[in-house]
């Protein structure tokens, strides 16, 4: 027997006439017409916006929700309570499939943009012939009500559900262009908060119940926050969007009134007026290893650039905007970050550890040797570095003379890398290895133990320092010969220490100030 067709409909956002051509077909034809509704709710806003077109004859399968927050008793909290729903309306909905019944669910919005639709695709798509057909996005029709160019050419637009914490909320507003926040309701004050932290709420526009009779358009700042329904959106328009209606930049009055404060250190002459780069050094981990001097620097940035990890480091500042790329791009954004310091804006590229060691200052000083950043100042603020994180935690295994290598051949060849080994085991001096490994590089931490041991005894100290700063941290004292490189990853510095180099009784590794020759 053949058995039917399951259609995932979506209606748009709430005006019947924004139901496309394709849509009101189907549910003109269904003989099967499924739609979800609220346990408290008297009705459903799907089954109201497609009412016009259900014929008599469909069976309609009304699938109510269990629970509509995160509050129940069922033994598998949340999730389970609507992963045993959806299995149960899936059930339902596969009887009239086996029966060769054309199924259509209706769908507000788009099927598959936050809707409970694509659950149930899921589960019976690949059992039985389903077919999507797309809606209207609330967003689109909050944009279109409310005259908001969300994003102009090359602006990004982030899509963020309300539920978030608050402080990522402000984070991904922070580091986009353009958003839209949706799933508000009871939400609506953390996402207000949100708003406000990353500089985009004076800007922010709310639109409540977009399409349907019940419309509302305002700012987001004026909204009574116990009056906001779950159908409702907020948008933050892009900034080349902004700027095109006459207004000034996003965020440009707390920007101005930042740039006032001190970050420790003199400016060049000029700088106030013309804009500078100041690179920036986190430490290897948290605020209690940030500089006072970088954290007055971050505080006063009108931009944020630097690899994203390290930017999702920094707190929210209001106005201030936010750049994020990947990690093999360091060229690319220090220009990035140039060039908007010859706009005259103060820009913070942040670096883990110290910017001068293997960080981001170097890559700076790099992509401004065209002429057209010559008259670009540049700052570097220093930070504490890995190796003197690691150091610290083991003992004082750098207590004498040291060197650092970074053992990534990615900017330069392994043959210099093992040549450098080669002279520093000779010279006798600790070590500290820097990237030791990765998924992709796993030989190089092996050639280097080869390399060194092969000067030294299979006695020298070793420190593996994984993750110092961080939860989960770990500090191990071992020696090169018991080293087992299978144990480093990416997470990991490595310290080999000198021929001097000692173990307290208490297990602290220190390497003393003076040796004999």
């Amino acid at each position: 027997m053949t058995t039917g067709t399951l259609y995932g409909v979506g209606l748009g956002p709430g005006d019947p006439e924004l139901i496309t051509r394709k849509a009101a077909r189907l549910i003109q034809t269904a003989e099967v017409i499924a739609y979800h509704r609220g346990p408290n709710s008297v009705s459903s806003n799907a089954y109201v916006i497609a009412a016009e077109l259900i014929p008599d004859s469909a069976l309609l399968e009304e699938l109510v929700y269990p629970v509509t927050t995160g509050v129940t008793d069922h033994p598998g909290g949340y999730e389970g309570a609507l992963a045993e729903f959806y299995d149960h309306c899936a059930a339902r909905l596969a009887a009239h499939l086996d029966a060769g019944h054309t199924v259509v669910v209706l769908c507000e919005g788009d099927p598959m943009f936050y809707g409970s639709y694509m659950y149930l695709h899921d589960r019976l798509a690949p059992r039985f012939s389903a077919e999507i057909v797309p809606g209207v996005t609330a967003f689109s029709a909050a944009a279109a009500a409310s005259g908001t160019a969300l994003v102009r050419r090359t602006d990004v637009l982030t899509v963020l559900p309300g539920t978030l914490p608050e402080h990522e909320l402000a984070r991904r507003l922070a580091d986009t262009d353009a958003a839209v926040i949706m799933k508000l309701g009871r939400t609506f004050p953390a996402v207000r908060g949100a708003l406000a932290q990353a500089g985009r709420l004076g800007d922010a526009v709310y639109v409540e119940r977009a399409s349907m009779e019940a419309q509302r358009i305002g700012a987001a700042a004026d909204v009574d926050p116990d009056q906001v329904p779950y159908f409702s959106v907020v948008l933050a328009a892009g900034d080349r969007a902004h700027a095109a209606r006459g207004l000034p930049p996003r965020g440009a009055e707390t920007a101005e009134a930042a740039a006032s404060a001190d970050t420790g250190a003199p400016a060049p002459a000029g700088a106030a007026d013309r804009g500078e780069v100041l690179v920036v050094g986190l430490g290897p981990a948290g605020d209690d290893w940030l500089t006072p001097e970088a954290g007055r620097a971050l505080a006063r940035a009108d931009h944020l650039v630097g690899y994203g990890p390290y930017v999702d480091k920094v707190p929210v500042r209001a106005g201030q905007q936010r750049h994020s790329s990947g990690n093999t791009v360091e060229v690319d954004r220090a220009r990035l970050a140039l060039d908007l310091a010859r706009g005259g804006d103060t820009v913070a590229v942040v670096s883990g550890g110290d910017a001068g060691v293997f960080g981001m200052a170097s890559a700076v000083f790099e992509a401004a040797e065209d002429p057209r950043f010559a008259d670009v100042p540049i700052r570097v603020l220093p930070g504490l570095t890995a190796a003197q994180a690691v150091a610290a935690r083991a003992g004082a295994p750098l207590g004498g003379d040291f060197a650092v290598v970074n053992l990534s051949d990615r900017l330069k060849p392994w043959e210099l890398i093992e040549r450098r080994l080669i002279a520093l085991s000779q010279a006798d001096m600790a070590v500290a290895l820097y990237n030791p490994a990765s998924r992709s590089r796993t030989e190089q931490i092996v050639r280097a133990r080869e390399v060194l041991l092969a000067a030294r005894g299979p006695d020298t100290v070793v420190v593996i320092g994984r993750g110092v700063g961080r939860d989960g941290e770990s500090t191990e004292i071992t020696t090169l010969g018991a080293l087992d490189p299978a144990t480093i990853d990416m997470r990991c510095l490595v310290i080999v220490g000198a021929q001097t180099t000692a173990v307290t009784a208490g297990g602290q590794a220190w390497t003393p100030r003076f040796t004999r020759g």
